[in-house]
């Protein structure tokens, strides 16, 4: 299936009900599981929600396929290693075979776990007996996707003696690793982070504990990014509902690097209000997104789209998501006309050099919900419509991301 996408009358004054966060919820779903609470209020609808919360609902004897869902591919590891009596075959899809999971394996290995690759060393699909872990002292790289952190933090109540987990090297990814530890104080779980020596504690005596009503998850910061790109686009205001200043997420941060693209926030009553300012645009920009990887398709977009030169750094786990995402950005904005590079395998940058775009673009998305979802509103500055092929994917985060789209005013047919 394809979507051809082309501005029509655009709303002057638009509001947008944004999906819940998908982090969250996800991470608060495993918690729910550990402490036994209530249900969770305002679940996100994303596809990678849906599959965990069939999972832990299901039996945990067989086979779970999570499909392209990559956190909870890493969050159910973890939790069916330390759950007494699991025994799971825990598989996905073509793709999320080739995804490394051979870190957080190992690491529950050492203490104790009992995983068996089923395939290729390292990789899914996996065999997974079910015990109480031993834990202990654990080293881990902290350069990893931050959810083989998480997923080993949130577990770490369930251990005989704790978790003390040394992290080496640079850590990236902290806002996410800061959002597990936060959610588990919610749950009743302390925990103790030494900055300087980079280690997390988590005591022994440790427990979860039922909350009295349902934890409630926050909108998503990732989602409220396109609408900035949108804003920043279209020179329309955009009015985010319900979304937090003070947030738990990390991608709360692009509503400081959008103000150097043009786009003001202001908040009132808990909605964000995106103000377009042009004049506040920097001709150039150089950017670390370490901690908000996710953003990188979104902000480069945007950036091309604008004319302005980049320099993103921060980049190094974008290769093994959904798809290699660097090197989908350069191929597709390629066809728009955009010659962006990359370098040392974390850096992306353009210099403002162009190429002759395709006459009539089509979009592939690589079974990426992020290619979609950022590329999608460049529409809005393409001289013809903008095909998007397989649109269908936006589910796995933003179900209601092409019906938004029309609400706003852009045009959009099958093809």
């Amino acid at each position: 299936m394809r979507y051809i996408l082309s501005p029509s009358v655009l709303a002057t004054d638009f509001a947008v009900s944004l999906p819940a966060s998908k982090s969250i919820s996800n991470r608060a779903l495993i918690l729910r599981a550990l402490s036994g609470s209530p249900a969770i209020g305002h679940l996100s609808d994303s596809d990678d929600t849906a599959v965990l919360i069939r999972a832990l609902h299901g039996d945990l004897r067989g086979t779970i396929d999570i499909g392209a869902a990559g956190t909870s591919m890493r969050f159910l590891t973890a939790y069916l290693a330390s759950f007494p009596g699991a025994d799971v075959t825990l598989t996905g899809s073509e793709r999320m075979l080739q995804r490394p999971i051979g870190i957080l394996v190992d690491s529950l290995r050492r203490l104790g776990a009992d995983i068996a690759y089923l395939g290729a060393e390292g990789f899914p699909p996996l065999r997974i007996r079910g015990k109480r872990l031993r834990g202990g002292s654990q080293t881990m790289a902290g350069n990893v996707s931050s959810q083989f952190i998480s997923a080993l933090l949130m577990v770490a109540p369930t251990f005989e003696e704790g978790l003390e987990l040394h992290l080496s090297g640079k850590v990236t990814s902290i806002p996410y690793i800061e959002m597990t530890l936060s959610m588990m104080s919610s749950f009743g779980v302390e925990s103790r982070w030494d900055r300087a020596s980079q280690v997390i504690v988590i005591p022994s005596e440790a427990e979860y504990k039922a909350l009295e009503q349902s934890y409630a998850v926050e909108s998503d910061w990732s989602g409220a990014s396109y609408w900035y790109e949108i804003a920043a686009l279209s020179g329309r205001t955009v009015q985010l509902l319900n979304l937090p200043e003070k947030s738990l997420q990390g991608d709360a941060r692009i509503r400081d690097y959008f103000h150097d693209l043009g786009v003001v926030t202001d908040f009132s009553d808990n909605d964000a209000r995106l103000r377009p300012d042009p004049a506040l645009r920097r001709e150039s920009l150089s950017l670390d997104l370490a901690s908000q990887p996710d953003m990188a398709q979104t902000f480069v977009a945007t950036c091309c789209a604008l004319g302005i030169r980049f320099n993103i750094t921060g980049l190094h786990t974008l290769r093994i998501k959904e798809t290699d995402r660097i090197a989908a950005l350069e191929t597709e904005l390629r066809k728009l006309g955009y010659v962006v590079t990359d370098r040392d395998n974390d850096i992306m940058s353009w210099d403002g050099t162009r190429c002759q775009p395709m006459k009539q673009p089509v979009i592939d998305t690589y079974k990426d919900h992020r290619m979609a979802l950022a590329l999608a509103p460049l529409c809005l500055c393409s001289a013809q419509p903008l095909a998007i092929n397989n649109p269908a994917v936006v589910t796995k985060s933003y179900p209601e991301y092409w019906n938004h789209l029309r609400a706003f005013g852009i045009n959009i047919r099958q093809e």
